[in-house]
């Protein structure tokens, strides 16, 4: 996936300083992909530079607020539609779940436990993000996604440790 088309994609929805972008990236994807302030600001003045964003104001100590330009959403866009993604992932916590099979009883069931306690706590974030959003904000249906995800997840750790 790309830093620059998740930004543009983030900006598609709302006008945003970079912090703004980085509180969004641990609120909304964090589950995909984790990008970090050095990443983030340096990746904005490249869009800048390029077209695809613009300040649209400036706050204090010098804070920017960045928003898509027509030529970011046609970037955007074509990023959507015309590049076939790369499906290709690194997931840590898959390559363990794996393996896991490996370890004797007691240890895959605290490996389970653990990572069970992981996806509860990722599942009321997300519940927290969807009482506080606007039900036709359209991301809403990403955050259900997660949900539905989570309880699948869930289900499957649970039966594991009680294996």
């Amino acid at each position: 996936m790309s830093l620059r088309h998740a930004i543009l994609g983030l900006l598609a929805r709302k006008p945003s300083t970079g912090y703004e972008l980085s509180g969004m990236f641990d609120a909304s994807l964090r589950s995909a992909w984790h990008a970090r302030h050095s990443q983030i600001y340096p990746e904005l003045a490249r869009l800048e530079e390029g077209g695809l964003v613009e300040v649209v104001d400036r706050g204090p100590r010098g804070s920017k607020t960045y928003a898509l330009t027509d030529d970011g959403r046609t970037e955007l866009r074509r990023w959507l539609v015309d590049d076939e993604p790369d499906r290709s992932q690194r997931n840590e916590s898959a390559v363990r779940l794996f393996l896991n099979q490996l370890l004797d009883p007691a240890d895959r069931r605290k490996v389970f436990t653990r990572d069970l306690e992981h996806v509860e706590a990722e599942t009321a974030a997300l519940l927290d993000l969807r009482e506080r959003m606007d039900p036709d904000e359209p991301f809403a249906a990403q955050i259900e996604l997660g949900l539905r995800i989570n309880e699948v997840l869930a289900t499957w750790l649970r039966e594991q440790a009680e294996r």
